[in-house]
This record gives C-alpha cells, sequence and structure tokens, in this order.
C-alpha cells in the first residue's frame, strides 16, 4: 500500500462526528484553501459546479441557525458553519446572458445539483477532518430549508442541501459501529435479506444503539417508556427521532419549495 493509501485509510478509519467545540476559530485563509481543493478534487456534473457553499462565522447569525437547526448546542459551539447549497441560479443566469436555451429548472436539474452540493460537502468534510478539524453533519437542513434558505437570501434554483459544523473537537468519540459489508455490498445483483440476514446484520447494532440512546439520560428512557419503546427499531421511527408524521409533512413541504424555487419545472 503507498503512503498516500495508507494515509487515507487511516483519515477514513478516523472518521467521528464532533459535537463539542474548543473555543478557538478556523482560520479564513486555511478554509479557502480547503473549499477550493475539495472542489477541485470532487466530481461534478457537466463541470457545470451548481453549488454554492454559505460560511457562517458571525455569532448573532449562527444564533438564529441555531434556531432552525432545532437549537442544537453544536451550532453555537462551532466557529464555523457551513451550508451546501444545489445551485442552478447562476447557470441558468450564465446561459441567459449567452443566448443560449434556459435549461436547469427542473427536477432532474435538482438532482444533478443536490448531488453534486452532496459530494463536495463529503469531499469538504474529509479535507477539514485531514487538518485536525471536526465536523458534523447537520441532518435538521432538510426540515428548515425554506427558512435556511431566506435567512441565507438565497435566490430562486438555489436551496440548502446539507449543512456541517466545524471546529476543533474538544472530544474524542468513540468510533461509531456501521452496519457489515454483507448488509450493503453486492455482487452483479441486489440480494434480498432474509429474516435471519436482517437479524444478523442488525444484532451488534440493536445492542450497542440501544445502549446509547439509553444512556443519554434519564428524561430520554422515561420518554422511551411513556412511549412504549423497547427496542431501538421502535426508537428510530418514535416521535423522539425520525417521526414518521413529521417526515410526511415536511415531505410535503419540500415539494412545494422545490416548485416555488423553480425546480419541478
Amino acid at each position: 500500500m503507498t503512503d498516500a493509501a495508507e494515509s487515507m485509510s487511516r483519515l477514513l478509519r478516523a472518521h467521528r462526528s464532533i459535537r463539542r467545540f474548543e473555543d478557538r476559530p478556523v482560520d479564513a485563509a486555511l478554509l479557502d484553501r480547503v473549499l477550493v481543493e475539495a472542489l477541485a478534487g470532487s466530481s461534478s456534473s457537466g463541470n457545470l459546479n451548481m453549488i454554492s457553499v454559505v460560511r457562517t462565522r458571525d455569532p448573532g447569525r449562527k444564533r438564529r441557525l441555531y434556531q432552525l437547526h432545532f437549537e442544537q448546542p453544536m451550532v453555537l459551539q462551532a466557529p464555523l458553519v457551513l451550508t451546501f447549497c444545489a445551485d442552478s441560479h447562476r447557470t441558468r443566469q450564465w446561459l441567459a446572458q449567452r443566448d443560449a436555451r434556459p435549461g436547469f429548472a427542473d427536477f432532474i436539474s435538482w438532482h444533478v445539483a443536490g448531488y453534486d452540493a452532496i459530494i463536495l460537502a463529503q469531499t469538504t468534510a474529509l479535507a477539514l477532518e485531514s487538518h485536525g478539524l471536526g465536523i458534523c453533519y447537520m441532518g435538521t437542513t432538510l426540515h428548515s430549508m425554506g427558512a435556511i434558505a431566506e435567512f441565507l437570501e438565497l435566490p430562486e434554483n438555489c436551496l440548502p442541501v446539507t449543512s456541517l459544523v466545524v471546529g476543533w473537537p474538544a472530544e474524542a468519540p468513540a468510533p461509531r459501529d456501521r452496519l457489515p459489508p454483507a448488509a450493503w455490498i453486492h455482487d452483479e445483483r441486489y440480494r434480498r435479506p432474509a429474516p435471519e440476514d436482517i437479524d444478523a446484520m442488525f444484532g451488534e447494532r440493536e445492542q450497542r444503539g440501544w445502549e446509547r440512546y439509553r444512556a443519554m439520560g434519564p428524561e430520554v428512557v422515561q420518554r422511551m417508556e411513556e412511549l412504549g419503546i423497547t427496542s431501538l427499531a421502535q426508537f428510530y421511527t418514535s416521535r423522539i427521532k425520525y417521526d414518521p408524521d413529521r417526515f410526511a409533512e415536511d415531505s410535503v413541504a419540500l415539494r412545494a419549495l422545490l416548485e416555488a424555487r423553480g425546480f419541478l419545472g
């Protein structure tokens, strides 16, 4: 194995989601370098680069993002929030100024720009971690897309896809388990899991995850008991975690937002 491959392997194995940060800033020049190199090292459909990244450092503005991200403390504690956006607005403006046929205002273009933004976000995350910085993805971006777009003054055909909190780690959490390779690596065609496969794939995770969530404190345990939750699977689709009713409501809102922002043309 080459030195570069070994370095990458170590970096991947060392990944952790960081939610507690030291009280020191991220150097602006370092951040610029990381972002520029991350885009250079990321695949981009048609090399159109239909992405934008909004950097938020100002404490007052981070306070608003904290509210939009369901008041997760790490948003306030991290010195930096990066919001990755699917952005075909700039491309459409370029087309118009060159008398080209208008395009990139449809559902496929949303997917193209959105996936490019996710690719860039992950490359950026790895690059930041290679410099010793810690990151955590903010899944709440999907549930507050419209409000975040308004707050960041995003134009038509531009929407936030994901966010990263970034800073110098003030914790060293244990590695999180992943599903075993047999659960998700397929040869030639998809292999549907049998009930006994599901038991084997999720067995260790069910034990560790159950213990981890119950260790969060007596309030969480009490809430689980009130809702009659007796397993990790039940916890994941409960009102505490990923509530299907909330997801259904937000899915309807997302479709309306995509239409309003010009991505369902």
